[in-house]
């Protein structure tokens, strides 16, 4: 896993300085493969805060916490409408006449103020008392899914824990069919692997596949509502921009929300369960204090949160201008790195330190500003559930040794697989 090339190195933009020019592959780095959030601890010692790389086509990285925060909360400089009109309609040109309407995945790929009309109907349906209804049927799957592992002594907990559980129950709220989800996770896992390359056109291609997997699903669902995502949001009216009710949601509208949807909640939350796991499984003393006091486990899940990050959004700058110092461009691609900021020692002191008691301990795993994670109710829920039911249920586990830890970059940084063994 870690002889992946790196990607081609472009030529460095007049307004990118020796100062904030790094090398760096989000994608392939080795040592980000190894040990990701080893590999961003380091590069707060080599790197300045803010760096332009050439690697993917040439974009931007932010790793301080400051520089994310506030660029996070400035949609205007730092845009989230990452294919401009002329890119989408250069793809629609090249498509042959009755193709499928490319989909836009909205609200994340728009802006204030019409972020705000789309993200509206999914606020309701991801609210914290919705979420907090599912736990029960969280709880059943977790126990369901380490119950069957339990008699075998060891496990690669990711297919068999990490991935089915946040999977099937995103596809239960959503009310996509269970027995689509190995097609499901396959058309994920192949769209993140497309975005690894730079190319524009790929996004527009596989948005397209995945619009056409849920198609019928959604269809259906216009005809026999249920109490699921994809009903309520039929049921839906999308505000106009001074707040008043407006119209109807349609099927263009209903396939935005699923492809957003769609590869946010089938790809996420594993990540970050398996990043959990492994810091577990390597610090068996904490496995203990948790056992003995499963009330401490949701300060423990928001310190692993903080410790282990694990998203980095994309963004595009929006118009020429400076940036804490740094000159950019309109048009310059750019990188939220989440997991490094949550590592930065200016803002968390003895950042690489697991110290659940810490003093600041409001990371930015979520996000903040206008795009912060829809799901960042379900997520804590499915964390906090899963973390307790495991160490509940199993013995102490440790990693085993027979399969090192190899890891993956990109805009979701997680484990590969993550081999546990406990006694039986």
């Amino acid at each position: 896993m870690n002889d992946i090339a790196l990607s081609e190195a472009v030529a460095r933009p007049a307004h990118v300085t020796d100062a904030v020019f790094f090398d760096f592959d989000m994608f392939s780095d080795p040592a980000l493969l190894q040990d990701p959030h080893a590999r961003l601890l380091n590069l707060h010692k080599e790197a300045p805060p803010i760096f332009w790389t050439p690697r993917n086509s040439g974009h931007w990285m932010l790793i301080g916490h400051k520089a994310n925060f506030e660029a996070s909360r400035d949609p205007e400089m730092f845009s989230n409408n990452l294919l401009s009109e002329d890119v989408i309609a250069a793809y629609e040109a090249m498509m042959p006449p009755g193709s499928p309407r490319f989909p836009r995945a909205r609200p994340i790929t728009v802006d204030p103020p019409l972020h705000g009309i789309y993200r509206g109907p999914l606020q309701k349906a991801f609210s914290p008392k919705s979420m907090a209804a599912l736990q029960g049927k969280i709880r059943i799957l977790a126990a369901e899914l380490i119950d069957a592992i339990k008699p075998l002594g060891k496990a690669n907990f990711m297919p068999t824990v990490a991935e089915p559980l946040p999977v099937q129950v995103f596809l239960e709220i959503f009310g996509l069919p269970l027995e689509r989800q190995k097609v499901y996770r396959a058309l994920v896992k192949e769209y993140l692997e497309n975005m690894a390359g730079g190319d524009q056109l790929k996004g527009p291609t596989m948005m397209l596949k995945v619009a056409a997997a849920m198609r019928d699903t959604l269809l259906e669902r216009k005809e026999n509502r249920r109490d699921d995502v994809i009903s309520l949001l039929w049921n839906s009216k999308l505000e106009d921009e001074e707040g008043k009710e407006g119209r109807d949601t349609n099927l263009d509208d209903l396939e935005d929300y699923s492809v957003l949807l769609f590869i946010a909640g089938l790809d996420t939350v594993m990540n970050g369960i398996g990043l959990g796991v492994v810091h577990l499984a390597k610090n068996p003393e904490l496995q203990r204090q948790l056992r003995a006091n499963p009330k401490l486990i949701p300060e423990a899940t928001e310190e692993m949160l903080r410790r282990y990050t694990f998203t980095v959004p994309p963004r595009v700058v929006g118009k020429d201008g400076v940036f804490q110092g740094v000159e950019m461009k309109k048009g310059d691609k750019l990188m939220l790195c989440l997991p490094a900021a949550d590592l930065d020692g200016k803002e968390y002191p003895n950042p690489e330190t697991y110290d659940a008691k810490r003093d600041n301990n409001v990371h930015i795993a979520f996000g903040v500003g206008p795009h912060r994670c829809l799901g960042s109710h379900l997520a804590r829920i499915e964390l906090n559930i899963l973390y307790e039911e495991l160490l509940g249920r199993l013995p102490e586990f440790h990693l085993d040794p027979e399969y090192p830890l190899h890891y993956h970059g990109g805009a979701v940084i997680g484990p590969d697989a993550v081999h546990l063994k406990w006694a039986v």
